[in-house]
């Protein structure tokens, strides 16, 4: 196993992870949620780490005050990703909204003063700009602001859109390369990526939600396609149960007959 996506409560983490940490390379500590808000999340990060396991965590920076930047960098994580959707307030706070563009920014310099303090190389730490149409703009902006800042690197993210056939909320970027999705003569929009009858993370990882749900990947944003739950049976046991079983076997017969698969990005690169 590669890959598991993982936000969970304290008491089963570790039982999980004891269980597994020997097959599992790469955990990240990232779902629906914004993981600086679990009080045991860089404990849990730590606990991983001495383990061996490779930890990532996507935030939104808000809650990277400078004692939580010192305490991740002395978690050891490896990868922190910080979403900043625009170089503006204004931008940003379309797409990310009630959020604080300055918050963002001083969280990110809090992080690359701490990695300086305690001369650590780890979290990498990378700006995600997700492109959409109102910050297209920006690209060249952004590359600037985190030369500035002094994070490692800057990668954009083309955005899923729910309607992308009519985006009905103006998403949608008009360079091509940064869309999912490819307009078609009438004005409507296709996803790009072919639906094949295959998808590498039912295989190789997974998603547990903050209350022990194994569901199948981090698409099934509401967790309804529940695998098994850690509160009732060890992680391996589900993981070659008879719902795994039938839910790789209906994939491969037809992928796009199952609701979170529809709109998946499997087989287009979503990073430009």
């Amino acid at each position: 196993m590669n890959i598991i996506y993982c936000f969970c409560k304290k008491d089963f983490f570790t039982e999980t992870i004891d269980d597994i940490h020997k097959e599992l390379l790469y955990l990240i500590f990232y779902f629906q949620g914004e993981p600086y808000l679990n009080t045991s999340f860089l404990e849990m990060v730590k606990y991983a780490s001495h383990k061996g396991i490779y930890t990532a965590t996507s935030t939104n920076a808000h809650y990277l005050t400078d004692e939580a930047a010192k305490k991740t960098v002395e978690s050891g994580l490896d990868r922190l990703i910080i979403s900043i959707d625009g170089t503006t307030q204004d931008s940003y706070v379309q797409y990310r909204v009630g959020g604080n563009l300055e918050k963002v920014i001083e969280g990110a310099k809090n992080i690359v003063k701490w990695k300086e303090e305690l001369n650590s190389k780890t979290p990498f730490v990378f700006f995600q700009f997700l492109v959409v149409k109102h910050n297209e703009h920006q690209i060249e902006d952004i590359k600037k602001l985190a030369k500035e800042i002094g994070v490692d690197e800057v990668r954009f993210k083309s955005a899923q859109v729910y309607d992308y056939e009519n985006d009905p909320n103006n998403l949608i970027p008009t360079n091509e390369k940064y869309s999912r999705y490819k307009k078609n003569a009438d004005g409507s929009f296709k996803a790009k990526n072919k639906f094949a009858n295959r998808c590498w993370k039912l295989w190789h990882a997974n998603v547990i939600t903050w209350d022990g749900l194994v569901v199948p990947c981090c698409f099934d944003k509401d967790a309804e396609h529940r695998l098994g739950n850690l509160k009732n049976e060890p992680f391996k046991k589900i993981w070659k149960n008879d719902n795994y079983k039938q839910f790789r076997t209906e994939l491969m017969k037809s992928r796009k007959n199952i609701d979170i698969c529809a709109n998946c990005s499997e087989g287009e690169s979503v990073w430009k």
